[in-house]
């Protein structure tokens, strides 16, 4: 049995490492748009051969860990696969997605967003321990075949990672504030420190809590720029929520209200609480 990974970037070559070690498949097949991607992903051994889609297509299991923008495309177009073949699509929204998938093939579909992830992408990104003891969330599975999901639910629990069922807009509303949100205010604080400050003095007064906040504008701008588009309208909502937020510390500090502040900041430091 053959696993096949479209787009061999972080997600997909660190699945492609994660799937060697479960001996679940005789093979691991992939392919990329980007010939030099292939050319990583077979030197660092993310898997055993690059192949065309087409021989991708016979796969048992076809994972699609590609841009937002051409996920659909790609799905659409396995559409000659068998009904026992699985799609298991790995990207970060789920609503438009489900909704341009052929009803032909929406059986052998199965939305999967894996909360795992770091700043860098690309094959030389990957990690094989980059699923384990993450959370998984499947999405609207009641319109995936029985067969399509108990095989995901395999995979992913040989992937160490936790299961957890969601319908696709819930999922793409609470992402937008635990996911979504916190990169482009992490992208929005690299270009207000950009525009104010020299390099120089970047370099010479940044401590940890910047390093923190900012990690997160390393991420790909093109993988971001499709997140963001596709969830557009929960993240709008988020960030609007974000500028209430930002308008009372604002305030508390404009009228030197430092016991409200603190008092602000006090209600913060709760989630950590169950964090």
């Amino acid at each position: 049995m053959q696993a096949g990974i479209i787009g061999l970037g972080l997600i997909g070559g660190s699945l492609g490492l994660a799937l060697k070690e479960t001996r679940l498949f005789q093979s691991i097949l992939g392919y990329d748009s980007k010939p030099l991607h292939e050319q990583q992903a077979l030197h660092l051994g993310l898997v055993d051969e690059c192949v065309s889609l087409e021989e991708i297509s016979s796969c048992a299991v076809i994972f699609i860990a590609v841009p937002l923008d051409i996920v659909a495309t790609i799905v659409n177009n396995l559409v000659n696969i068998s009904s026992s073949q699985t799609i298991i699509d790995m990207g970060s929204t789920k609503s438009l997605i489900h909704s341009l998938i052929n009803p032909a093939i929406r059986k052998n579909y199965i939305g999967a967003h894996p909360m795992s992830g770091t700043e860098y992408s690309g094959p030389k990104a990957a990690q094989k321990g980059l699923f384990k003891n993450k959370i998984v969330i499947l999405t609207d599975t009641e319109q995936s075949g029985e067969l399509q999901l108990s095989f995901a639910k395999e995979i992913f629990v040989s992937l160490g990672m936790q299961i957890i069922k969601m319908d696709s807009c819930n999922h793409d509303a609470h992402i937008a504030y635990i996911s979504h949100l916190p990169h482009i205010l992490s992208f929005a604080l690299a270009n207000t420190v950009l525009a104010q400050e020299k390099p120089e003095n970047i370099l010479a007064l940044i401590g940890g809590g910047f390093r923190d906040t900012s990690r997160l504008s390393k991420s790909s701008p093109i993988t971001w720029r499709d997140i963001f588009k596709h969830n557009r309208k929960h993240l709008l909502e988020s960030i609007r929520e974000f500028e209430k937020n930002i308008a009372l510390a604002k305030g508390y500090i404009e009228r030197e209200e430092w016991d409200k502040l603190e008092d602000w900041m006090r209600h913060a430091n709760s989630l950590y609480e169950f964090l």
